[in-house]
């Protein structure tokens, strides 16, 4: 049960940015990221509704274009989850980057709470190019002062433990992770995404005057 952070009567309404890791893509609608997250959520004990804005095949620059409506009066916090596209396509982290400082500026000028989610690229376009890909999460976190969680998929390789296990939690294509996937990447996120909820309320609370 949700222990931590006063109980407060205010329902969170929590807005996924994100891409088809966000949107469930490949999996029945119960599977997906976002349907499994409220789930676990709901079993805490948390007060929180999730809004999926994941699309299938967007890029940071997407997100960009998308935060403005996405963040609607009644969302409190966001998680923002997107620049694997960016990294598929081999696109310049310096835009990935500049995209995703544009999103949290724009959750910072809203007053949201943000979680924002990185993504670890792989070395098929040499080590300076990972490294800058790697880091613009921490960097851009530490700018804005939101949370950062390291790696989309850092469940899948807690519960592999191998590199070959990693296959048992994805779906055929090696990109997406299947539902019993995503079930262990909510299990590794949830407790951050717990964390969002209460500073969140909290906030909420301060709004209204009852701390």
């Amino acid at each position: 049960m949700l222990t931590t952070g006063a109980a407060h009567a205010e329902t969170v309404t929590i807005a996924a940015l994100g891409d088809s890791l966000t949107a469930g893509y490949g999996l029945r609608q119960g599977d997906g990221f976002v349907p499994q997250l409220q789930s676990w959520l709901d079993a805490q004990g948390a007060d929180v509704t999730l809004i999926n804005a994941g699309v299938s095949g967007d890029t940071t620059a997407g997100g960009l274009s998308r935060v403005t409506w996405t963040l609607t009066p009644e969302v409190d916090a966001m998680i923002v989850a997107l620049g694997g596209n960016d990294y598929l396509r081999g696109l310049d982290p310096a835009v990935s980057r500049a995209n995703l400082d544009g999103i949290l500026a724009e959750g910072e000028a809203a007053g949201v709470d943000v979680l924002l989610v990185g993504l670890k690229s792989g070395s098929n376009y040499g080590p300076d190019y990972k490294s800058e890909f790697d880091q613009m999460y921490g960097d851009l976190a530490a700018k804005y002062g939101v949370s950062v969680y390291a790696d989309f998929f850092d469940g899948v390789r807690m519960a592999a433990g191998t590199q070959a296990g990693i296959a048992d939690y994805m779906q055929a294509d090696g990109i997406h992770p299947n539902a019993q996937g995503v079930a262990v990447i909510v299990a590794a996120i949830g407790p951050r995404v717990l964390q969002l909820v209460t500073d969140a309320q909290d906030g909420l609370a301060q709004a209204v005057g009852l701390d």
